[in-house]
């Protein structure tokens, strides 16, 4: 049985390295950009800290969400040490990473999330089929385990993120790495679903005119 009240870090990569829209996962309501409100979790304490990370992982962008009107951000399953995904980790509940994880996977049910397996093996796949229904384990932090969720498949088509998607995450750059428009620019420009589908000067003007 699992201690839900058991601290845990949650990383995240796309939209929710911003805080104002990851807290609506913890405390409900509705990120500007969304189309849709999030109930929020039961325990709806706000994280207790949280800071920036770099997770081995390809970024990428797949599927169509209805709720952000375009492709989604997800990390591949695979770790490799040229690659380097910013992150930003906070330190919350195991209940309340089961909240999330409810909401990220629409799942109206109770869903149980079995972390010791996830630690064992470096993946926990609790809920089939689900575009976010692979728990993945990046190893441990201050004494708390590191986990994330993305797609159990890494050979997802790519598609193209809508603008507002794309600024939330470009605010969570700036607010959790302190980056500068060009390093955005360079970041973002690589990435799968991206460089398909933007031209650099629409995603510098998303970015925002001005240079470093």
């Amino acid at each position: 049985m699992e201690n839900l009240d058991e601290k845990v870090w949650y990383a995240c990569y796309g939209s929710n390295l911003l805080q104002e829209r990851f807290l609506c996962y913890i405390q409900g309501g509705q990120p500007p950009g969304a189309n849709t409100p999030y109930i929020g979790c039961e325990d709806k304490t706000p994280p207790i800290y949280s800071e920036e990370m770099y997770i081995s992982a390809e970024l990428y962008f797949a599927k169509v969400s209805r709720n952000w009107n375009g492709g989604i951000a997800f990390i591949r399953t695979t770790f490799i040490p040229t690659a380097s995904t910013y992150g930003r980790i906070y330190l919350i509940t195991k209940g309340q990473l089961i909240d999330i994880a409810r909401q990220e996977t629409n799942t109206s049910t109770s869903l149980e999330i079995e972390f010791g397996k996830a630690i064992k093996n470096g993946f926990y796949i609790f809920k089939q089929p689900s575009w976010y229904g692979n728990l993945l384990y990046l190893g441990e932090h201050n004494g708390f385990p590191i986990f994330t969720i993305t797609n159990e498949q890494d050979s997802q088509s790519s598609t193209k993120p809508s603008n507002a998607y794309l600024k939330t995450i470009i605010d969570g750059l700036r607010e959790t790495h302190w980056l500068y428009n060009d390093a955005i620019f360079d970041y973002l420009k690589t990435k799968h679903g991206i460089i398909e589908n933007y031209s650099e000067e629409e995603l510098r003007s998303i970015i925002g005119e001005q240079k470093d």
